[in-house]
């Protein structure tokens, strides 16, 4: 196998829930986007570029029954992250007016990043659906190689159990 291959399955593979996954991309971004504001004074390439990867690892770590909820929360993670990046000031207005400013000019990223996190999940999605479908016709063919009690015709009904006998209620 290419050493790539090899690397990147000894990278960590952990399943978070669609609530888990969203509050990662948060945190990540958050702590990004100080980092980002201390030493490099708030530069929105270097952000743009660290929200990338954030993006790609929170859709390859959501557990598949939450695959949809990646697209979802990374957008929201990059608005909780852009509030350092954003330098705003003059007390709260200044700064919401700074997050809104960020957010329009600096679209091309949250697009891209939403995009990447869309892309991944598309295709773990179809990757598992194509997993399950394998599965189930891998059942289906054991289940008619089995010894033929399927094609010997509908099983009988099976006789009721017997359990406690129903209580009645009259009238006083």
């Amino acid at each position: 196998m290419p050493p790539v291959v090899l690397a990147l399955r000894r990278l960590p593979s952990p399943r978070l829930t669609g609530l888990g996954a969203g509050l990662f991309a948060c945190a990540a971004m958050l702590v990004l986007g100080v980092l980002d504001w201390l030493l490099f004074d708030g530069s929105p390439l270097v952000y743009g570029l660290l929200f990338l990867p954030v993006s790609a690892l929170t859709a390859l770590w959501v557990r598949p029954a939450d695959l949809v909820t990646a697209p979802i929360g990374v957008p929201i993670a990059f608005a909780v992250g852009v509030v350092p990046v954003s330098g705003g000031s003059g007390g709260i207005g200044g700064q919401a007016m700074a997050v809104v400013t960020a957010l329009a000019v600096h679209a091309g990223w949250l697009y891209g990043g939403t995009l990447v996190a869309g892309l991944i999940a598309s295709v773990r999605k179809v990757r598992d659906m194509g997993r399950r479908q394998q599965q189930r016709a891998a059942a289906a063919a054991r289940a008619g190689a089995g010894g033929g009690a399927e094609a010997a015709g509908p099983r009988p009904a099976a006789a009721p159990r017997p359990g406690p006998a129903p209580t009645r209620r009259t009238a006083p």
